[in-house]
């Protein structure tokens, strides 16, 4: 998980309003549309575990469940775009019971990386140092969205080639000043940073797990 930025709205969902249309009178061209402007907010990777979306398995996602929340069917800064893997993300969100929607991070106002932290193991955790309220919204967020058990071991294949990059930098820090060593890190980030789990992969790098 993230920090997204939000774009402009797809001009089509002024089109639609709550309490005369649903959510299945969105026409394909439309959710194409939608789609579009989530692709460029998340590059391409699921808002809640980056992991990458093909286009059948994928779905528009509510962050406050429609059927909750009716008034946020259309709203843009409802939607974001979320695999469709039926043990996480937005399809497990929408099966796990009634929970305060404030809870959760939202990855286009708050900076999930505040809050969590990713291990070499492909597991993912409270960041240390949290107050207790952040940390219960840290828990809950990881429990919503089964962002942990669910997709560990596929997190770890994705991040586990790091892990020696990871030593060979801090081998670096031990025997060298920091401006020698800094901008390898820098770029090892960068050239990581659009790939799936990204962020997984710089808790990696940077050894914050």
């Amino acid at each position: 998980m993230r920090q997204l930025i939000r774009g402009k709205a797809p001009g089509c969902l002024k089109s639609y309003r709550h309490g005369t249309h649903n959510w299945d009178a969105v026409t394909k061209t439309d959710k194409d549309d939608i789609w579009t402007e989530l692709g460029v907010m998340q590059d391409q990777r699921c808002a809640y575990c980056e992991g990458n979306m093909a286009t059948e398995d994928r779905h528009i996602e509510h962050f406050r469940q429609k059927g909750r929340d009716p008034k946020q069917t259309f709203a843009w800064s409802n939607l974001f775009g979320s695999c469709s893997r039926e043990n996480s993300c937005g399809k497990h969100k929408d099966r796990i019971g009634t929970y305060p929607p404030a809870v959760l991070i939202k990855p286009d106002i708050e900076d999930p990386e505040r809050f969590l932290v990713f291990t070499p193991d492909g597991g993912v955790s409270p960041r240390k140092g949290l107050s207790a309220e952040d940390e219960n919204r840290a828990r809950e967020t990881i429990r919503i969205f089964n962002l942990d058990a669910a997709l560990k071991p596929i997190r770890h294949r994705e991040i586990c080639g790091y892990v020696q990059t990871a030593e060979y930098l801090a081998a670096l820090a031990e025997s060298f000043k920091e401006e020698e060593w800094m901008p390898l890190l820098q770029q090892e980030i960068a050239a990581t940073a659009h790939l799936p789990f990204a962020t997984a992969i710089k808790h990696v790098l940077t050894r914050q797990g």
